[in-house]
């Protein structure tokens, strides 16, 4: 699938690291660096633009090693990118650990997943079929 990019950014198009890759990372483009409180949440811009074909979404979600190592993550996961937006992707951060956190231009910030969106049309019912589960939620079923 062909999606269009505007890259305003001074870092290279995202790409797949590796052949088996889900996601790209993207990368911070900012003019000076930010220092991410603990608990702070800021959003980054990152110099990129799409245009998805209809019904394709694009996913933010978090990078696990920011996450484990830095206590980093996307607040909002998944960030949800619409195919009729055409503004800058920003990438909503925020820190987790007890320790600031710098990030830099062109620091890998977060992963971008394409995805194909499914369209529903709502049948108003009034009984749900059964199921084993049931209305059963929140750890019902069991630990192990």
């Amino acid at each position: 699938m062909r999606v269009g990019i505007i890259n305003k950014s001074n870092h290279p198009n995202p790409e797949y690291k590796t052949s088996g890759s889900s996601g790209v990372d993207i990368r911070a483009n900012i003019n000076e660096k930010i220092i991410l409180g603990s608990m702070e949440r800021i959003a980054v811009p990152t110099g990129l633009y799409l245009e998805l074909p209809k019904n394709i979404e694009a996913q933010i979600r978090p990078r696990s090693g920011l996450a484990l190592k830095h206590g980093i993550t996307v607040l909002n996961t998944p960030g949800t990118i619409d195919s009729d937006y055409r503004g800058e992707i920003s990438v909503v951060l925020i820190n987790l650990s007890d320790s600031a956190f710098e990030i830099k231009s062109g620091e890998r910030i977060a992963q971008l997943i394409i995805s194909r969106v499914e369209k529903v049309s709502w049948k108003n019912i009034n009984i749900l079929t059964n199921t084993q589960r049931g209305g059963g939620g929140f750890g019902s079923t069991g630990k192990n």
